[in-house]
């Protein structure tokens, strides 16, 4: 059975596949590409004057509400200062968004390059945490905010040694940052490690950038400092988690060299489920958030009541403040985990690999803050450890000293203090 626009997809994984194999063929399509949208969005905004009081927000491409853009514009509402601005928000399920629209100054958009790219062309801010589009370029009266979505481990942009991204080479992924770094007017730090990273992978030193760097905090970490015991009841009755069972959250990142034409990113699971479940099945239940890269549509229907696939939720906070036990291998989650002081656990079945071919890290990962577990078969017996012996040591202090010491739940008032201090008059 045929679907609408199928011809249009089986072109495009067989570009795909094609340009995987040759790169000068990927090369030369990508330069069409983006000369033809360039062109477009051109004409999308050459007679548009961006209005001074309207924001458009974006979180991960558009698939979530969340992340410190969703902080930034939660805070803002709570201004007097912006009651007559006008805030934009970008997504792929905008129906699934529409409560936003309660608010009488937001509006909910179909994240379409017609749509999505008219949107952009009126802002005058744009506060995101993924790239925008290549052949998007703001204009010079437009403030582009770069909040990224977190301190890395897992080496970037210009800091790439070696890498099997599927997709780009490590002189495409370079000139991708180069690219973004002459667009941003600011990129977020929540620290001096990350802001010293940040500048090194985006190679603004070298660039005479350094000053683009917002070094205040991740706003999105304010919820993990400010919520109560209200919000973590009211998160488990909404996901129906029993109230007597301890919450594990497994959420792993992406590998760059799994990755399907036509499809995107794709993850293998590598853990025996149904081992886990006969082990921990009686105390324990698990949620899984797979990485928003990731495509892949897992189904854990055959072990409901244990296993909660939370890909879809919006807000990754909520599901750290009900877990009792993160476990994670190089995703990073656990930098924000960390600053609610619980026991975390990572699952490294493919470490060397990953740290000498795949990407490789920014410190050692003894470093980190639990035990590195690089055999299924111990993961029962650690999650139990990290859960029933858990200390908070002097390395996991260490590490929060180092990563997050300037959360303190008020990044979003020092962010919007900031970014529109012009706006406010307050510069």
């Amino acid at each position: 059975m045929k679907f609408p626009g199928e011809w249009k997809y089986k072109l495009k994984k067989a570009i795909g596949n094609y340009s995987k194999k040759h790169p000068k063929f990927r090369k030369i399509w990508k330069k069409i590409l983006y000369a033809k949208r360039k062109l477009y969005y051109w004409n999308r905004s050459r007679n548009v004057t961006p209005d001074e009081k309207t924001v458009v927000f974006n979180s991960f491409n558009g698939k979530t509400y969340g992340c410190s853009p969703k902080a930034i514009y939660e805070y803002m509402l709570t201004k007097e200062e912006f009651a007559d601005w006008n805030f934009i928000w970008a997504f792929k399920n905008p129906k699934a968004h529409k409560f936003l629209e309660k608010n009488p100054n937001t509006k909910v958009i179909e994240q379409t390059a017609k749509i999505y790219e008219r949107e952009l062309a009126k802002g005058k801010y744009w506060i995101t945490n993924y790239r925008v589009p290549d052949h998007v370029w703001p204009k010079e009266s437009q403030v582009y905010v770069q909040c990224w979505h977190g301190t890395p481990l897992k080496r970037l942009g210009y800091d790439l040694q070696t890498s099997e991204n599927a997709i780009d080479s490590i002189p495409e992924i370079r000139a991708k940052y180069d690219m973004d770094a002459k667009k941003f007017d600011y990129i977020l730090s929540p620290s001096r490690f990350a802001s010293d990273t940040f500048s090194s992978a985006w190679n603004l030193k070298e660039n005479g950038m350094e000053d683009k760097v917002l070094e205040v905090g991740y706003p999105r970490n304010d919820y993990l400092l400010n919520h109560n015991l209200d919000d973590i009841a009211k998160i488990k009755e909404k996901l129906n988690i029993p109230a007597d069972k301890k919450v594990i959250l497994y959420a792993p990142t992406w590998r760059d060299n799994q990755h399907e034409s036509g499809v995107g990113f794709t993850y293998n699971l590598n853990v025996n489920f149904d081992k886990l479940r006969q082990e921990l099945g009686e105390e324990y239940v698990m949620l899984f958030r797979v990485h928003y890269l990731v495509a892949s549509t897992f189904s854990f229907e055959q072990y409901e009541g244990f296993i909660y696939n939370v890909s879809s939720y919006d807000d990754i906070n909520h599901l750290y403040v009900i877990a009792d036990l993160l476990i994670t291998d190089y995703s990073s989650v656990f930098f924000d985990y960390g600053i609610l002081k619980k026991p975390m656990l990572f699952y490294m079945y493919d470490l060397d690999d990953y740290k000498d071919s795949i990407r490789g890290f920014y410190f050692g990962i003894d470093t980190l803050p639990g035990d590195i577990i690089t055999e299924e078969k111990d993961l029962p017996d650690a999650i139990r450890n990290s859960i029933r012996n858990f200390v908070y040591d002097e390395t996991y202090q260490k590490f929060n000293q180092m990563f997050s010491h300037l959360e303190d739940g008020q990044a979003s008032k020092r962010f919007v203090e900031r970014v529109f201090a012009d706006a406010l008059g307050t510069k």
